[in-house]
């Protein structure tokens, strides 16, 4: 009995030091980043809020799965993998309308600068599928020296069929015109009188 309770004693020190080891960093060997964005990033993106920050919200590192999703389709297995191909991307800049966050139009980097790149190559996944979509997709290559003017003028050109289907909007009449004043029910039978 005495040697169970002592087994027992031992196996809740070896249990107690495991978490202790476990909680010292172990399970979570984390730090905190010094900068959320590159430097190339940060510049751009002061660049594009003074081009068209006062009427779009920008934002930051977004899945396409967030801006897109999948028509319903009958083919359920094709559906999920493209669901997972779009999850699996990231946008690096999203303008969103305003008032409704619904996303008008997306933006990349492209880094030309090392081996490989950033985004040097087109994705043509995120390419097709912003354009299925109707989103507008602009591929903006880093370079120093670029003018807000600069910036505006590549995001309005990309604009332009949003821009279009605003002056559709705008044109509409927001009121219900005036009906023609018409009895609204029959003013005599269509039947023979007896």
């Amino acid at each position: 009995m005495e040697l169970a309770l002592i087994l027992l004693m031992l196996l809740i020190v070896v249990a107690i030091g495991a978490m202790k080891l476990v909680d010292q960093g172990m399970a979570f060997p984390f730090k905190r980043k010094t900068t959320l964005f590159t430097p190339a990033e940060q510049t751009f993106l002061k660049l594009i809020e003074q081009a068209v920050g006062h009427e779009f919200r920008i934002v930051c590192r977004v899945r396409l799965s967030d801006v897109l999703q999948v028509r319903h389709q009958k083919n359920r297995k094709q559906a999920n993998a493209a669901l997972s191909r779009a999850a699996s991307r990231q946008l690096d800049f999203v303008l969103c309308d305003k008032q409704d966050m619904s996303p008008i139009m997306a933006i990349d980097l492209v880094h030309s600068q090392g081996k490989d790149g950033y985004k040097s190559q087109r994705d043509w996944f995120v390419s097709g599928a912003l354009d299925a979509a109707g989103v507008p997709h602009a591929r903006i290559k880093v370079k120093s020296g670029y003018s807000v003017e600069d910036i505006r003028e590549c995001i309005e050109t990309k604009l332009l069929p949003y821009r279009r289907m605003q002056q559709r909007v705008a044109q509409t009449p927001t009121h219900n015109p005036p009906r023609p004043s018409r009895p609204t029910r029959p003013l005599r039978s269509s039947k023979a009188a007896a």
